[in-house]
């Protein structure tokens, strides 16, 4: 367990966040603390979830937008416009924080952005955000970005790596620690590290015996990585699902309050296993997330909260259900309800029958398609099969190689499903 010390400067940032929270109740109130029956019988603890998929722009990155535009007015207020580089949950806060103080944005975004978040930004925005479509990647979109503020003198407003935007998002610590004292545990996800760096300085002060764990995607361990080595590193790759936390390198701010955890206390998520927390969240509760919203959720099933009080923090529902159909596929997939195979049919009249034969009553061919088909011998086909059960697939594996017929099994190869599937 990592020893926490209530500092004279943990008191002090929480007097700045007692600010901010104060004014932030100008554009909405408290995002609701819920406790979660279903959670809580699952796992046998009181489990409550910090509902930041309800704000205003069903994030929690408002809060620090919010709060460091008004800061920057405050000390200058003649700026009169402000520049971000996101794709998602930074620009949207930034585009609502704009409408308020009636102030100019200039929001850069990649050219790949959906049209979905393009459309919100804009709409938050109220007509006082500008949108620039630049660079396939988001390297090329903030450097645009940068170079935009340079030429104009607008301000930068950065995601997670500055002082005033971590004061804001620890706003949320704040809204928990008033309604329920003194959880035994928080759940925080972690992207850029600005929610959970200043959520820690919050419960360092008013609630030291809290106990944090942090949750980040098993593709961007930025946080973990950096523990281990006990210096900050940068990824050499990123898996994007996540998008709201696939950073490749934690912010130098954050990890200053972070870097004294264990690497334990920075648990990974695996991508499959978020969609089939997500899917779970959907169909029993009527809560939609998007996947860095699922983060602190999914983590519950790595951690032994049995009989304790836990308040996991939902950071985000900005879901593009086009996304759905793939989080359907991987959650199947992490089940162990589905597999994907390379199966070598052979090329004669019969041959798929006798396949056919060989399926479960509960087996569902998902996928059938010739790879490579030539006039004799065999036939390269992909297969793809649902079921009931992950144990009827060992079954159905038995009747295949007791019919003769040969395959490979790709449902855990990422690169090639990555190309095929």
């Amino acid at each position: 367990m990592t020893c926490r010390d209530d500092s004279t400067g943990a008191r002090d940032f929480t007097a700045g966040v007692r600010e901010a929270a104060a004014a932030l109740r100008e554009l909405f109130p408290p995002t609701p603390l819920q406790r979660n029956d279903y959670l809580s019988a699952r796992y046998g603890a009181d489990v409550w979830l910090k509902r930041e998929d309800l704000s205003p722009v069903r994030s929690y990155k408002l809060r620090g937008a919010f709060n460091a535009m008004r800061k920057a007015l405050a000390l200058r207020p003649d700026r009169r416009r402000f520049v971000c580089a996101s794709a998602g949950n930074h620009a949207q806060g930034m585009a609502y924080a704009c409408r308020h103080f009636a102030t100019d944005g200039v929001v850069f975004m990649p050219v790949t952005t959906p049209q979905q978040k393009i459309d919100k930004t804009r709409q938050f925005g109220g007509g006082r955000v500008e949108i620039r479509l630049v660079g396939d990647y988001f390297d090329a979109t903030l450097r645009a970005a940068q170079a935009f503020t340079q030429e104009t003198g607008a301000l930068f407003l950065p995601p997670f790596d500055d002082a005033d935007v971590i004061e804001g998002q620890a706003t949320c610590a704040l809204e928990i620690l008033e309604e329920l004292p003194a959880p035994d545990l928080l759940v925080i996800p972690v992207g850029g590290g600005g929610l959970a760096s200043g959520m820690v300085q919050v419960a360092d002060a008013l609630s030291p015996a809290t106990a944090v764990r942090f949750v980040e995607p098993e593709g961007g361990p930025s946080l973990r990585r950096a523990l281990e080595a006990g210096a900050l590193v940068t990824l050499p790759a990123v898996d994007n699902f996540v998008d709201g936390a696939a950073v490749a390198r934690i912010g130098d701010r954050n990890f200053a309050v972070l870097g004294r955890f264990a690497p334990g206390d920075a648990l990974l998520a695996p991508e499959n296993r978020i969609c089939a927390t997500m899917l779970e969240m959907l169909n029993v509760e009527g809560v939609v997330l998007e996947p860095a919203g699922a983060l602190a959720v999914d983590a519950l099933r790595d951690l032994d909260v049995a009989g304790r009080t836990v308040v996991a923090v939902v950071s985000g529902g900005n879901f593009d259900f086009e996304r759905l159909p793939d989080v359907k596929e991987r959650a199947l997939r992490w089940e162990g309800r589905k597999k994907y195979y390379i199966l070598r049919l052979p090329q004669r009249p019969g041959a798929l029958r006798e396949f056919l034969a060989v399926l479960g009553p509960d087996d569902d061919i998902s996928r059938f398609e010739y790879l490579k088909k030539s006039a004799r011998n065999f036939g390269s086909v992909l297969l793809g099969i649902e079921t009931t059960v992950r144990a009827n697939f060992e079954a159905l594996e038995a009747r295949m190689a007791a019919a003769g017929f040969t395959w490979v099994d790709i449902t855990d190869d990422a690169v090639i499903t990555s190309l095929i599937i």
